[in-house]
């Protein structure tokens, strides 16, 4: 075998192989936006307890309406009844979204319902309310 045939082999075996990879990553794409947005997330994230101890130690509540304004002042602070998981920038990465739950920043693979509240809760300027 000469070395030009031994040269045009690699580069026909080079060709082939981008173009397979560029074809595989292409059909993974096509694939993936096929599917409903629920579908392309990873997995349903698990709901943060209020048993949990960070939780505890945050004034989590799933239901913002059932803070201890006592305990945990923050929320009754004049723009307390509009504080929500849903409008806080620790929320769904600080992307405003209309879902129910969503992963919060401080509860690592974990999410929280849009309604829930702790004290760690802060504007999400992109946030209407």
């Amino acid at each position: 075998m000469s070395s030009n045939q031994n040269s045009s082999s690699r580069r026909d075996f080079l060709k082939l192989s981008g173009l397979g990879l560029f074809g595989a990553a292409t059909l993974g794409t096509l694939t993936l936006s096929a599917l409903p947005a629920s579908a392309q997330t990873a997995k349903k994230l698990v709901l943060v307890s209020e048993t949990d101890p960070l939780a505890k130690t945050l004034g989590y509540y799933a239901d913002a309406t059932k803070v201890d304004t006592k305990k945990w002042p923050k929320r009754a602070q004049a723009d307390g009844k509009t504080q929500f998981c849903s409008n806080c920038i620790l929320f769904n990465g600080g992307k405003v979204t209309t879902e129910k739950e969503g992963p919060c920043t401080l509860f690592p693979g974990k999410a929280v319902p849009a309604v829930a509240w702790c004290n760690s809760w802060a504007k999400n300027p992109a946030a209407k309310a």
